[in-house]
């Protein structure tokens, strides 16, 4: 019997990568039913009919629900009878949120605070909430976004009875080959025969697999404390070298350096300096306990902490870096690279 067992468990974004992986994973547990809620109907009609033809015989535990984060009125009936959430729904593109912040603003930081509003009001016993390594030291619109998002969990969290609804929050890197992200291009730019277009080869960047992913909100979901930050140790290796990897299983067609686009960072932080002072080791994962101040601030005046920042924050650039032969190895563990390398011996007859 596993902790889903007859529970109802509402993504939103639940079209996405993310949403996609948590299906593959639970829909055939005996977990009752997963709520799909996302603005979009033709991705919601593309996921039907993919899990139809996928589990006839589970299809029938996901429902779908068409609405927008930004819409409160949106997320009230889906969320009857919802024991749990994981709250994906965002804007992510790094570009795009640069060049509409607002936007990023509206559903990123308004959004979540919608989400949690609405389930509170249901009675939703556990809400997990994805963020992402953009939100530490932030020096873009979406990272500032999420950074925004992470502050108003954490207020919630504070305020809100954990014996009502527990509210916590994951962050982590970049997952190889979801949608948006740098393998997927490197793959159909050699697939077309031109060379790979390279923003930095010196830039680094964290290498999650989506399983791995799910992996943290779980591990989350099962240890957390209202407000609590959970964020898993994860591998990294520079571009220069991920382009490389890719080119050793798909094919040699050049290397182009394009420069580095908006609002992109040199390398990630998962955890700040400030944050690593007071993070608990887990093992595999960090756990960033909530700060329990309140708005009693006289006592902080009185008392304050001497020491404020540990030595280093924890970044793809200090974190286990991997050579190309280790990003090769890390490739072949993912499901969208062993598909490319099936279809690869058509597409290259």
């Amino acid at each position: 019997m596993s902790i889903f067992y007859k529970k109802i468990l509402m993504i939103t974004g639940g079209t996405g990568s993310f949403g996609n992986a948590v299906l593959n994973r639970f829909l055939p547990t005996d977990i009752k039913e997963i709520r799909i809620f996302s603005r979009d109907e033709k991705k919601q009609d593309d996921m039907r009919h993919e899990y139809q033809a996928k589990y006839p015989e589970y299809s029938g535990k996901i429902k779908f629900y068409i609405g927008d984060v930004r819409n409160i009125d949106s997320l009230r009936d889906p969320m009857h009878g919802v024991d749990y959430i994981f709250h994906a729904a965002a804007l992510k593109q790094v570009p795009s949120c640069e060049f509409f912040p607002l936007e990023a603003v509206k559903t990123n930081v308004l959004g979540t605070d919608n989400v949690l509003t609405a389930a509170i009001d249901a009675g939703v016993k556990k809400i997990v909430c994805l963020s992402t390594d953009k939100a530490a030291y932030p020096i873009n619109a979406m990272g500032i976004s999420k950074a925004m998002m992470e502050k108003v969990i954490r207020a919630k969290a504070r305020n809100i009875s954990a014996e009502k609804t527990t509210i916590c929050c994951t962050r982590y890197g970049n997952v190889m080959c979801s949608r948006g992200s740098v393998i997927p291009l490197f793959i159909d730019q050699i697939k077309a025969g031109k060379p790979i277009t390279v923003t930095d080869p010196n830039m680094t960047r964290f290498l999650m697999n989506l399983s791995e992913a799910v992996d943290l909100v779980l591990f989350a979901f099962e240890h957390a404390n209202p407000g609590d930050l959970f964020i898993q140790k994860a591998d990294a290796s520079t571009i220069g070298d991920l382009a490389k990897a890719v080119q050793i299983l798909f094919g040699d067609t050049g290397l182009g350096i394009i420069g580095t686009r908006h609002g992109e960072k040199l390398y990630e932080t998962l955890m700040t300096r400030e944050e690593r002072l007071h993070a608990e080791d887990m093992g595999n994962y960090f756990r960033i306990p909530a700060d329990s101040r309140d708005l009693n601030y006289d006592k902080f005046f009185v008392n304050g902490n001497v020491q404020t920042q540990a030595d280093e924050a924890y970044t793809s650039h200090n974190t286990r870096r991997l050579d190309v032969d280790g990003v090769v190895e890390k490739l072949l563990t993912n499901d969208y690279v062993k598909q490319m390398l099936e279809e690869k011996k058509e597409w290259q007859k």
